[in-house]
């Protein structure tokens, strides 16, 4: 399955909503921003099953930077999707939503936003919401996953 996560509020904190891994002081210097304690195990549980991960974000960092903090905590993933491509793609097909997973081949999206929920649900795309503070993360993207699958 083609999974895409959100970085905002999902993998990357917008304060301190949920714990972080550690970073050093040249990570810090280079610009890595901080990782939810645990994305790595993750991820890499999931791509151990088979699955391919993607980044999917409304954000404008380049994907060069958002490449470089992924590598930093050991996190690869098969395709980046920024703001500025979302954008075009879905202006290209007149699509009015937030955020549309099908238009980039992606089956299941993971995302901290209730509206992306919503808009899961009028455009028929599956999500995962996870919320920022919840400490069963991990477990609910893992059964929801098992649901879908």
């Amino acid at each position: 399955m083609n999974i895409s996560f959100d970085l905002d509020s999902t993998l990357i904190p917008n304060g301190k909503e949920f714990e972080t891994e550690n970073r050093n002081r040249i990570a810090k210097l280079f610009g890595i921003e901080e990782m939810r304690k645990d994305t790595r195990e993750l991820i890499s549980d999931l791509q151990n099953q088979g699955h391919k991960i993607h980044i999917y974000t409304t954000s404008f960092r380049t994907k060069r930077k958002i490449r470089l903090t992924l590598k930093y905590y050991g996190i690869k993933v098969s395709r980046i999707v920024n703001e500025k491509e979302n954008r075009k793609v879905l202006k290209s097909r007149n699509i009015n939503s937030s955020k549309f997973p099908p238009a980039f081949d992606f089956d299941l999206h993971i995302d901290d936003l209730k509206g992306v929920g919503i808009e899961s649900e009028r455009f028929n795309f599956k999500a995962i919401i996870v919320e920022p503070t919840d400490k069963n993360w991990i477990e609910k993207i893992k059964s929801g996953i098992k649901n879908i699958g």
